[in-house]
């Protein structure tokens, strides 16, 4: 079960759901958006395979240095919670970060 990111921003408490691969593509914008100081600037494309699942994450070229962070940091935290979430869906999925 996934706690829905959304929920937060109503003001009410996190719910447990079911995780599609859609909500995958939610939590990538919800916590790439926290991120950025130009949150209308993210882009999320999400392209699904028999397998794997790509997820594209698209900023702001200002905001690139924060989405990967240092040494690559903040990347390799975002890959771990899609890692975490996608395996519950027992799929693959990759994320791309794009300039």
């Amino acid at each position: 079960m996934l706690l829905t990111p959304g929920l937060l921003k109503l003001g009410m408490p996190f719910k447990q759901v079911g995780v599609m691969s859609s909500e995958l593509k939610s939590l990538i914008e919800f916590v790439a958006k926290s991120l950025v100081d130009i949150p209308d600037q993210v882009e999320v494309n999400e392209i699904e395979g028999e397998q794997t699942t790509v997820i594209e994450l698209k900023v702001d070229k200002s905001d690139l240095g924060k989405v990967i962070g240092k040494q690559g940091r903040t990347a390799r935290a975002l890959r771990t919670i899609l890692n975490a979430a996608s395996t519950k869906l027992r799929k693959r999925s990759v994320l791309e970060i794009i300039e």
